[in-house]
């Protein structure tokens, strides 16, 4: 079976249900490794859409959305949010392809920097964004200290340890 690169676009309102399928199936793998029985769900897609910034969807042959890249811009920072591939889509270069094209939509916005808040020692997280061009780096701004917080009370920070990714865009 040949598996062509998917068309990423971006999302539109119909992509909704499939953009929150995509990541509850994701979720489902992460949710497995760390034993997180009381993992939160994954945020209303409609949510995603208002935010301030962009997602990106990617379409598997038949226009089925097979996985999504949310970015958010606040406060002059560019937030890679969310990137979620469908399993049965995953380890096809599939979510590298939405990262590269996430990041090449934050350069054409004007943006040197993308950050990120992931597992340290998941591999298909911190390692995966290593190879991709991001490093660790300290929270130092209001919204990045926000978000810590905001995953202390989802209680994130239970099943591991938590970083800060950044990566120059150039």
């Amino acid at each position: 079976m040949i598996c062509r690169m998917p068309l990423i676009r971006r999302a539109e309102p119909a992509d909704a249900e499939a953009v929150e399928r995509v990541e509850t199936d994701a979720d489902s793998l992460l949710i497995a490794l760390l034993e997180a029985h009381d993992w939160p769900p994954a945020a209303p897609a409609e949510e995603r859409f208002a935010a301030p910034g962009f997602v990106l969807v990617a379409e598997a042959d038949g226009a089925e959305v097979a996985g999504f890249v949310h970015v958010i811009e606040t406060d002059g920072i560019c937030h890679l949010e969310q990137l979620s591939v469908a399993p049965t889509h995953a380890r096809k270069g599939w979510g590298r392809a939405l990262l590269d094209a996430a990041k090449s939509e934050a350069r054409e916005r004007g943006y040197r920097r993308m950050t990120l808040r992931t597992y340290a020692d998941v591999p298909w997280n911190a390692p995966f964004y290593v190879s991709a061009g991001f490093h660790e780096e300290h929270p130092s701004t209001a919204f990045h200290r926000a978000l810590i917080d905001a995953e202390k009370r989802l209680g994130l920070d239970a099943y591991g340890r938590r970083v800060q990714m950044v990566a120059v865009l150039g």
